[in-house]
């Protein structure tokens, strides 16, 4: 398990703040990769990519802290500190829920902040209030762009998130000024990083369990069948380990209808390869992105088909419930919008987005008492009592981050 990542962080922030530039100037890696994404130069997916974090012992701080093999400055070889996934999530306000569904698997974040405009844009409000909600408290501000503004304007960008971030949980965070175009201080980012956002300790005795962010047919067009291979679902371990060999179970698994009755069943299959950080595994624990390969039919997971699922042995996950009572705790303010107007009771009746792990689906309310709400969902989810789930309310057009409530 050497080779995989320790932890996952996200990069999240208003659109066109500079968060895949920031992925690339820590990586080499750009992650848009999508067809759409690559036209309309935005985010649409969550996007990946493994860095291992390194230090020259040769060389003074910050200037130690590299991505490179050998040292830029002396030239030395450059020791490994750790390998880190981080998870580049879509800025714009209509994919918030992909967001939150990539936050569900992010152990801390860096919000990324454009000194070119006005702090805080909607979606800098909407992702910070986002994490919070999910409960990710480990977090590095980057104040980007300082090479397109002037002095002047950078000190007073650097004052606005001051001001933006007082009572967040990023109250305490360090504001790291960059330029990932050029790729000015990525050294001092990468220390603090370290500094700050440490690998959590995770159960390997646990049994495994894996929240799906994607899944996959990676059969090229044309195939032949006897040349085609099964399909792939990608993720975190929260806990345990995965072998090559293991039987695996994904909850919920696919729609089946009956005599005009639709009923969600399991998928079980065999762990047939594991990739961590790039490089194919026999054993894989918690803590970075990893890939699994399956014998499942290619058609089962195309087109991130089976993300939000959850993964682990069968007849150890947890129940696929399609009803559940929460206890709320709304925001005081609609987050996301110009105009943050004040987040009322929930109500009976009620349609509201609700993302549970990695899951996005729609909940009616089916009863509403003071902090209490039952939810009948669209499509069903597979979760624990006591899990935390973020609520959005439709507000215009748009889905807005109102709250967040517990299952009971």
């Amino acid at each position: 398990m050497k080779t995989q990542s320790e932890i996952n962080i996200g990069l999240v922030g208003h659109v066109d703040h500079g968060k895949t530039t920031l992925t690339k100037a820590l990586s080499g890696i750009w992650t848009d990769t999508h067809s759409e994404e690559t036209k309309r130069g935005i985010s649409i997916r969550l996007g990946y990519a493994d860095i291992t974090f390194r230090r020259c012992t040769n060389c003074p701080s910050p200037q130690c802290f590299t991505t490179a093999l050998v040292c830029e400055h002396c030239g030395e070889k450059t020791q490994v500190l750790r390998k880190v996934s981080f998870v580049d999530s879509p800025g714009h306000e209509t994919l918030m829920a992909t967001m939150l569904s990539g936050a569900a698997i992010m152990d801390g974040a860096v919000l990324v902040i454009a000194a070119n405009e006005p702090c805080p844009q909607p979606q800098t409000k909407e992702h910070l209030m986002a994490l919070d909600v999910i409960g990710v408290n480990e977090v590095i501000v980057v104040q980007n762009k300082i090479d397109i503004v002037s002095r002047e304007r950078a000190v007073e960008s650097y004052q606005e998130i001051q001001d933006f971030i007082k009572g967040t949980c990023a109250e305490d965070a360090p504001i790291i000024p960059v330029s990932a175009q050029q790729g000015a201080n990525i050294d001092i980012l990468i220390e603090v990083i370290q500094e700050r956002i440490k690998t959590p300790r995770r159960s390997l005795r646990k049994s495994p369990r894996m929240f799906v962010a994607r899944s996959f047919d990676i059969n090229k067009p044309g195939s032949q069948p006897e040349a085609m291979v099964g399909g792939v679902i990608g993720g975190s371990l929260v806990q345990g380990k995965f072998k090559v060999g293991d039987e695996i179970e994904i909850k919920p698994g696919v729609q089946i209808k009956k005599k005009g009755q639709s009923e969600w069943t399991s998928l079980t299959s065999e762990i047939v390869g594991l990739v961590g950080a790039g490089e194919n595994v026999d054993e894989i624990g918690p803590g970075g992105l990893i890939g699994v390969a399956t014998k499942l039919d290619p058609a089962l997971t195309k087109a991130d088909s089976l993300s939000g699922s959850v993964a682990g042995k069968p007849g150890t996950l947890p129940p696929v419930i399609y009803e559940f009572t929460m206890k709320t705790h709304l925001l005081e303010r609609v987050v996301g919008t110009k105009e943050e107007k004040r987040v009322e009771p929930i109500k009976s009746s009620e349609p509201l987005m609700i993302n549970i792990g990695t899951s996005t689906t729609i909940g009616v309310v089916t009863s509403a008492r003071k902090d209490v709400v039952d939810v009948k969902l669209k499509l069903p989810v597979c979760a624990d009592e006591g899990q935390r789930v973020a609520l959005s309310r439709r507000v215009g057009a748009r889905w807005r981050l109102i709250g967040y409530g517990i299952i009971k």
